[in-house]
């Protein structure tokens, strides 16, 4: 038996597992046929027939009969839950990270970090169960009481891609239930067998929580194609629809959700900057660059694209990252030392080719890059990371090509590195490594950086689950995670309570009978 199949096993999967899972049963679907491949190399890992939006409907059906009975399961029961599921992640930590690292081809050290973020995810829900606090308020009427609550919100659907194919998930499904909501999860079509296993290991804490009294149909995976996407996000019976993806599949999901006046938590595209300032220490901006722009082979959401650094330090901060950039370790990320993995097909390697085209006909000066043959398992698509120095205004560095592209740029002043950083339609993360506080705090002002994470001697990619995640423009305004993003998940309800026999108006309105 593989590697490979002692995971799928260990975590309760075959080989042809069904599409849809609605509750603890899962049921065959008739859509198209999908084969799932590891973009390690290339191998089938199983094969399925896809769920329809007949199938998707099923799903929703299920998931707002849930609600109905978990809504009124008192917080901190439905807290209870989701600690005996972060319990259930922590002992099947190792499988689950083998199993992100088959499917879409992180390394195990990122793909344990991701399920860990999951177990963080899970243990901020738990105290949040005894925290969904409102607000009591002064009244302008004696005898009166003016308060806020928050209520379960309803059956929640989330659109998920492949790149975290656990987290975002979870970021959602925790804090969702712990706020009395179902779930219904369209993920990838390239990372389903994640899906399944998660969805798994929920079931099975649900079998063994009795106690909890947790719903059939509390929870459902539903692997599709767009047309399932569309059916969740046309669905009047999911009052928030979570999408995380391209700014198209956004833009698409915002506007079938906005058409019935749903809610759209919407995570899209990224295209974030660095500043690197004269007073930096290069050593540590280095390494957070080459992290950031390499780690996962360029396919996070929060990946560094764009490094914007004084002209003064140009030469020497782009030969350092070359010389470390043609050294790291690129190969099967399943083997010891190795650094990056595989991007996930082969379309994403000629959406790189194509895009270093498109820097040179700008002027761009293309430095590495390159599709990897040698030293790889065959059938995977492995690349070389690579430098583009290149002019600001170039119309390519607009654009955001999920893979690993470094675009170099310069700059003058701390005005005009803010400008260049915040020229681009989205707006997900930023950062600035510098020894000037004045400039630190500049970044982080009004006046500063306009994206929604703005770090400072610190990477772009990394954002723990403490603080809300999301970010401004074409990426969507959505917030997941935590901080106060549980509020996306609820519905406020304000509540006045006349406790007097008088009936004084608001505003101090007459109204006399």
């Amino acid at each position: 038996m593989s590697d490979f199949d002692s995971v799928l096993k260990g975590l309760g999967l075959t080989s042809h597992p069904d599409a849809l899972a609605i509750g603890h049963s899962s049921r065959a679907c008739s859509g198209a046929s999908l084969t799932v491949t590891s973009p390690i190399d290339g191998r089938a890992l199983a094969t399925m027939k896809l769920a329809t939006p007949g199938d998707a409907e099923k799903a929703i059906d299920a998931a707002a009969e849930a609600f109905v009975s978990w809504r009124t399961v008192p917080g901190p029961q439905r807290g209870e839950l989701v600690r005996r599921y972060g319990n259930k992640l922590r002992e099947h930590k190792q499988a689950l990270g083998a199993l992100v690292t088959w499917e879409v081809g992180k390394i195990p050290a990122e793909a344990e970090g991701e399920v860990q973020e999951m177990i963080d995810i899970c243990d901020f829900a738990v105290g949040l169960s005894r925290q969904l606090y409102g607000l009591s308020i002064q009244s302008e009427r004696p005898g009166h009481r003016l308060t806020e609550q928050w209520h379960p919100l309803g059956a929640i659907g989330v659109i998920s891609a492949f790149n975290f194919p656990v987290a975002v998930w979870a970021w959602n499904a925790a804090l969702a239930l712990v706020c009395g909501d179902s779930v219904v999860w369209k993920p990838s079509e390239k990372a389903p067998l994640c899906a399944l296993a998660c969805h798994g290991l929920l079931m099975e804490t649900i079998k063994e929580s009795a106690d909890l009294e947790a719903p059939e149909g509390l929870s459902s995976v539903v692997i599709g194609l767009r047309d399932v996407g569309e059916a969740l996000s046309g669905s009047k019976k999911l009052p928030l629809v979570s999408a995380t993806g391209s700014v198209p599949m956004g833009k698409a999901v915002g506007a079938a959700v906005g058409a019935r006046l749903g809610r759209a938590l919407l995570e899209l595209g990224g295209n974030n900057a660095m500043i690197v300032t004269p007073t930096a220490d290069l050593d540590l901006a280095v390494r957070a660059i080459t992290f950031s722009a390499v780690g996962t082979a360029g396919q996070r959401c929060t990946t560094l694209r764009r490094l914007i650094v004084h002209e003064s330090l140009k030469d020497e901060v782009v030969g350092k990252l070359e010389k470390i950039f043609s050294s790291v370790k690129i190969g099967d990320p399943t083997q010891p030392g190795v650094l990056v993995g595989p991007l996930i097909d082969a379309a994403a390697g000629d959406a790189m080719e194509a895009s270093l085209a498109k820097a040179k006909e700008q002027g761009g000066k293309v430095r590495g890059g390159g599709k990897l043959t040698e030293g790889v398992p065959a059938g995977g698509t492995y690349v070389k990371p690579a430098i583009v120095e290149i002019d600001a205004k170039a119309p390519i560095v607009q654009h955001e090509t999920f893979a690993p592209i470094l675009y170099v740029m310069t700059y003058r002043d701390l005005d005009e590195a803010i400008a260049i950083q915040n020229h681009v339609p989205q707006g997900l993360s930023s950062a600035i490594f510098t020894g000037s506080v004045l400039d630190a705090e500049v970044f982080c002002s009004p006046a500063g950086s306009d994206c929604g994470i703005a770090n400072v001697n610190i990477g772009t990619s990394g954002a723990e689950i403490g603080g809300a995640f999301g970010g401004e423009k074409e990426t969507g305004g959505g917030r997941e995670s935590g901080s106060d993003s549980w509020k996306n998940y609820m519905r406020r309800s304000t509540n006045t309570v006349n406790y007097t026999t008088a009936l004084p108006l608001a505003q101090g309105i007459k109204f006399d009978v």
